[in-house]
């Protein structure tokens, strides 16, 4: 580590979190102290922490105390994880519904945010400094698992409002210190790519940190132009927001010359996993009880795939008791190599919109439809999007090695897989936009959501 950076992040950030109030850097030190506890002390500490988000959310938020006195439900019996399936899911239509009842009457400071938006309505609600801190020192604890801190030189890959109408000069002179450059991810044509070529090929980062896709996509265009970046000392690229894909993090891995680091969470679910090193998808267990449900709701066990539910410790404020992600994933029962004790996910298959419905109402990833159109020659870009159970359409931008026939093999394997009943366009588009996140989507799926939980 430069002398540089552990200036920035042993004094300068930690500064900074102070003056908003964050508890953020003593916050960060527990956790890399925590991630080595043994699972009974960790569980213990969760079950404490449990008990007390009910209990406040029971006595000073108004939709919680409603609840709880119809349900008849005691927060201050809690003496285990499992006590939290008496309570109902927090979903995103009773968050909308109910925005300001669940907002603490001793909250202060709270900040207003949303979600994309990218699979639906966008969802409003709001986080407290207490969450902010967690989910600040969780990414700081797992960023410094690679090798690399905040100070380093960084590439930030971006599409999120938030961050890119904040560009005002003190968010540029923090940038300028943090030695973080924000680039953003809207529009990916060749010529903003190349541009973002030569930025990355000028700072020289660290570390990356963005979309896969969007990394991807850069990757890809280089390796079209024979640009190398697998010389810049780049040591990891941090992705997250969309599902990884093993195409995608092969070709970052090559054309970057760095390992990839998966992220899973989001701003209304928190902070939940991360990849170390070695290999695991540790969740963040102090901070987040992670649940997978099935489409009955009830929970399913190591190694079987569900629902992501998720209950955030931090959210006194504002809470995310139980509440449905929308995403499928597998936790997983073994430990990692790392020697953390922090328990595994062992796999994140997506949103329940990455999913397809057969005609005869199989459910099988996107990826079976990925497969078909992935490696074919002349494919520069490509979306899915399933109507409904009796049509698909493949969206391609190509060029000139792509052959026509090929279209006919793209309506017979994927009418294969649907159903042959089933319709299949083939349509080849000049540009296939983004979400209005800036976050690309490959499979999206208009088949209600009911018909598709797993």
């Amino acid at each position: 580590m430069s002398l540089y950076t552990r200036l920035v992040s042993g004094l300068v950030f930690p500064a900074q979190e102070r003056l908003k109030k964050h508890r953020s850097t003593e916050l960060r030190k527990q956790l890399e102290a925590s991630q080595y506890w043994p699972l009974e002390r960790l569980d213990a500490l969760r079950v404490q922490r449990l008990r007390a988000l009910l209990t406040a959310a029971g006595e000073h938020v108004p939709y919680y105390r409603a609840l709880f006195g119809t349900l008849g439900f005691d927060p201050t019996t809690v003496t285990r994880i499992e006590d939290l399936q008496r309570l109902p899911f927090l979903d995103k239509p009773t968050i909308r519904k109910h925005t300001d009842a669940l907002k603490s009457e001793q909250a202060v400071g709270l900040a207003r945010f949303n979600t994309g938006g990218s699979s639906g309505e966008p969802l409003i609600f709001y986080i407290g400094r207490e969450r902010v801190s967690h989910d600040v020192a969780a990414k700081w604890r797992a960023t410094r698992w690679w090798g690399v801190d905040i100070g380093d030189p960084e590439i930030v890959l971006w599409g999120s409002p938030i961050e890119l109408t904040a560009q005002d000069r003190r968010r540029a002179w923090r940038d300028a210190v943090l030695r973080s450059t924000l680039l953003p991810a809207f529009d990916m044509s060749e010529t903003k790519v190349a541009g973002f070529i030569r930025a990355i090929q000028h700072k020289r980062p660290k570390m990356l940190f963005g979309y896969p896709s969007a990394f991807a996509h850069i990757a890809r265009q280089a390796a079209q132009y024979g640009i190398r970046l697998d010389g810049l000392g780049i040591k990891v690229a941090f992705v997250t927001s969309e599902r990884l894909y093993p195409h995608q993090r092969e070709l970052i891995e090559r054309i970057f010359g760095c390992p990839v680091a998966n992220g899973y969470g989001g701003r209304d679910a928190g902070f939940i996993a991360h990849q170390c090193p070695h290999g695991g998808m540790h969740l963040t267990h102090e901070d987040i009880i992670v649940e997978i449900v099935d489409s009955a709701g009830r929970p399913l066990g190591p190694g079987e795939r569900g629902e992501i539910v998720v209950t955030h410790l931090a959210t006194g404020d504002f809470p995310f008791i139980r509440y449905r992600t929308d995403d499928v994933g597998v936790l997983d029962d073994q430990p990692c190599a790392c020697g953390r004790t922090l328990p595994l996910l062992k796999s994140i298959e997506g949103r329940s919109t990455d999913f397809i419905v057969a005609r005869d109402g199989t459910v099988m990833h996107g990826l079976s439809l990925i497969y078909i159109v992935r490696d074919l020659p002349g494919i520069r870009q490509f979306k899915i999007v399933q109507e409904s159970v009796d049509h698909t359409r493949f969206l391609l931008c190509t060029d000139g090695e792509f052959e026509p026939a090929n279209r006919d093999k793209i309506v017979r394997d994927a009418q294969a897989r649907l159903g042959a009943t089933v319709r299949v366009d083939v349509e080849l588009v000049d540009t296939i936009a983004a979400e209005a996140s800036g976050k690309f989507r490959y499979v999206v799926s208009r088949v209600p959501i009911g018909e598709q939980r797993p």
